[in-house]
């Protein structure tokens, strides 16, 4: 019954701007479900809340968090909690619906996790490369993958120290499908600590700029089950398809065409089996060791390597 108590009072202070309840209330609709019904707590006050949130005409965004956690965006696992935490922010990228005002990749010291701010929060924006203290951001689990989601009641405050992010490893091994648009030859911003690439010669930050030529490849792998967004750099480029930087600028000089070095990597590797070993930023692994394989891996042996790990 502590239990139940403990949860009815910060259930109560979660709506207190909203509704006239008291932890008596509360507490009694949880009893009910937990020692009548048999519910599990955690399902028991989701229930409620939910209730509450119907009664009070709020969507879950306008709600506090009531006495959110300080987690490690590692240790979460559960969908819907509401939780704190100290991250910096690891990476940026273009929202793809105009509901997103940011979204990107925090990490901590153990790891990283996606994040998503919605437009109608009305948010601070963050920084790449800063870090900051959240409270109250809500888990979110997709597919077994889990993130958070920045809300209305989304606190932000700036850190003067720096958040050390930890690094995610994976392997994935599979077909290599697909290259993705921006692979090959490309050129990036000049600008001290600015590694974007430029769209038609634009920097999204520092505007036209004359780039910097660089080689990547951003690979699809599909292990069969599911697809993997691999990224290989200038150095794992040139040895997967033994074309180096000054290689590739003389093809596309000799073509007056950048995009023949994509479409000549393309026919290298398309179609070919690979391992890829290295940390994963967000929805990408970034190969720090690959080898190709002679064919679809077989799965006794992926088994056993799996075991041993």
């Amino acid at each position: 019954m502590a239990d139940l108590r403990s949860h009815a009072e910060e259930i109560r202070e979660q709506f207190s701007d909203h509704l006239d309840l008291t932890v008596d209330d509360v507490e009694e609709r949880l009893d009910s479900l937990v020692n009548e019904y048999r519910v599990p707590v955690d399902e028991a006050r989701r229930s409620v809340v939910n209730s509450y949130l119907d009664e009070a005409d709020l969507d879950r965004d306008e709600l506090g968090a009531g006495g959110a956690e300080q987690v490690l965006v590692g240790d979460i696992d559960e969908d819907e909690q509401w939780v704190d935490l100290r991250v910096k922010v690891v990476d940026l990228w273009d929202p793809d619906h105009d509901s997103i005002a940011q979204e990107g990749l925090l990490g901590d010291e153990s790891g990283t996790t996606r994040f998503v701010s919605f437009a109608t929060s009305e948010l601070d924006e963050l920084e790449e490369g800063a870090s900051y203290a959240l409270g109250n951001v809500v888990t979110d689990e997709y597919q077994g993958s889990y993130s958070v989601k920045l809300n209305r009641t989304t606190t932000i405050t700036e850190l003067d120290e720096d958040v050390e992010v930890g690094e995610d490893s994976s392997e994935v091994e599979g077909a290599l499908v697909d290259i993705q648009s921006g692979s090959g030859l490309i050129k990036r911003c000049p600008e001290e600590d600015c590694t974007r690439v430029l769209q038609n010669g634009r920097c999204s930050e520092h505007g036209q700029v004359d780039g910097e030529f660089d080689l990547r490849i951003k690979a699809v792998i599909d292990d069969g089950e599911q697809v993997h967004e691999v990224v290989f750099n200038e150095e794992a480029t040139t040895e997967l398809t033994g074309i180096s930087l000054d290689e590739a600028q003389q093809m596309a000089q000799d073509a007056l065409d950048t995009t023949v070095v994509a479409e000549e990597m393309a026919d290298m590797v398309v179609g070919r089996y690979y391992r890829v070993h290295g940390p994963t930023l967000g929805r990408y692994v970034l190969a720090d060791e690959f080898e190709q394989l002679t064919g679809p891996a077989d799965a006794e042996s992926v088994l056993i390597r799996a075991r041993s790990m």
